[in-house]
């Protein structure tokens, strides 16, 4: 009787899980609270966006880390054979494929609000472009400041990402814990100075074109680069616990695909938004 139900495949059948059902729940609480948040919408009187978008960002952590732990369980027992490492690299490339098609719809809005100023009138009910862009009254940030340092940053931390792939190959323990450290604080110090620069920004996200497509555009690349910082602590945390060597190391591999990725996005970004897209580049556009 075990002999018939041993496993004589390569490939790893998926235990159940909650992870999926729970994970969808708590990513739709969070998007409802930020909507409530954003429109300062009530229920009873009561304005409990922030309070749904909190609860269901503490779920998304929660899920994020109980299936994170099933994962390594698996990797441990044997469930990730070549065959199935193989389809694991095809779905992480078909999930950053996605996410490239998310930025693509944010770039589309983009360009076509300012490539079409007059139409962006028509179609967004808004009335301040007065035909040119950015729309008159609107004080863009200036490329050289801000935006270029925090490019400097996250280029910075591509590089180290690499320095830490490099060490993990050639087993270099230490080598790969001070890499994936500074990745990680460079990650946190890029949130830091996004945040920084929403404060100080001097138009708003409602009643304008300008404002809806510059801050979806940036602030879902903002939530990238939060959820890549993750993704590497989850990274630093195993190779403390040794975890990877320089033959198994299919965590750490997707976590550098996906930093990388975050880190070519926001050169288009920074050149599309921040540079084409602010005043001067726009003048030397025409």
């Amino acid at each position: 009787m075990a002999e018939a139900n041993a496993k004589n495949h390569d490939y790893h059948l998926v235990d159940p899980s909650p992870w999926p059902f729970l994970g969808s729940v708590a990513a739709f609480v969070m998007a409802v609270g930020a909507v409530m948040w954003m429109k300062t919408m009530t229920m009873l009187g009561l304005k409990i966006g922030p309070l749904l978008f909190g609860m269901g960002f503490i779920g998304v952590l929660g899920v994020m880390a109980g299936w994170w732990i099933d994962v390594i369980n698996e990797a441990h027992k044997g469930d990730h054979t070549r065959v199935v490492q193989i389809s694991h690299r095809y779905g992480m490339i078909m999930f950053i494929a996605s996410e490239v098609m998310f930025f693509v719809a944010w770039f589309w809005a983009f360009f076509d609000a300012s490539l079409f100023p007059n139409e962006a009138i028509q179609y967004a009910r808004v009335e301040k472009l007065g035909g040119v862009w950015p729309p008159k009254g609107i004080e863009v940030f200036n490329p050289w400041h801000l935006p270029l340092l925090n490019t400097l940053i996250l280029l910075t931390s591509g590089t180290t990402v690499t320095w830490a792939h490099h060490a993990l190959l050639t087993n270099d323990r230490e080598g790969l814990k001070q890499a994936l450290w500074l990745t990680i604080l460079l990650g946190a110090l890029f949130t830091i100075v996004q945040v920084y620069e929403y404060g100080h920004a001097a138009f708003g996200f409602a009643g304008h074109i300008y404002g809806a497509t510059f801050f979806m555009a940036t602030g879902f690349h903002g939530a990238h680069v939060l959820i890549g910082t993750i993704f590497l602590a989850v990274c630093l945390l195993r190779t403390y616990k040794g975890h990877f060597t320089p033959e198994r190391h299919l965590g750490f591999e997707f976590a550098a695909w996906y930093w990388h990725f975050v880190d070519v996005v926001w050169l288009f970004l920074f050149a599309a938004i921040y540079l084409w897209g602010s005043q001067w580049g726009m003048a030397a556009a025409h």
